[in-house]
């Protein structure tokens, strides 16, 4: 059970360094000053939220991920290809960062229907994920909010 659980924490891991390295590019990238700032608070979050996963991994006897994935650098280089020849608006930083945050969620829920986890294991991945959603829906309402603009 335990290398399971430390499993499912270091797939957590990566896709939330993921998240993280997204949404600090985001910040760079936001040209409103409020998004700016919401998009590296959101980053910071992130970062403890990683944290609280890499300690419980070290705490379960496993080696915390310490990077995030193949993918999320391949979508952050190619974000960064798109920018350099497309207009990065915030528009399209809110639907990247969308994008960024539906993997998040499902990679969440895949987790939480793993049987093997246990019980303070499930309790932490449930709180984390609860803020994954709210920072889904922030996003998406902010994106639909700049569409409609």
């Amino acid at each position: 059970m335990a290398d399971k659980n430390v499993s499912v924490l270091n797939d957590l891991i990566e896709v939330s360094r993921d998240g993280e390295q997204g949404f600090r590019k985001a910040a760079e990238d936001a040209q409103n000053p409020e998004l700016k700032s919401l998009f590296s608070s959101r980053a910071s979050e992130i970062a403890s939220a990683v944290a609280e996963l890499q300690a419980q991994v070290a705490a379960l006897g496993g080696k915390p991920e310490d990077h995030g994935s193949v993918a999320g650098a391949l979508h952050r280089g190619w974000i960064s290809v798109r920018t350099a020849v497309a207009d990065r608006n915030d528009l399209a930083i809110l639907e990247e960062t969308e994008k960024g945050e539906d993997v998040a969620k499902k990679k969440y829920a895949d987790a939480l229907q793993e049987s093997e986890l246990s019980f303070d294991i499930r309790a932490l991945v449930e709180r984390q994920y609860q803020g994954v959603l709210r920072n889904h829906d922030l996003i998406r309402d902010l994106r639909n909010r700049y569409r409609a603009a």
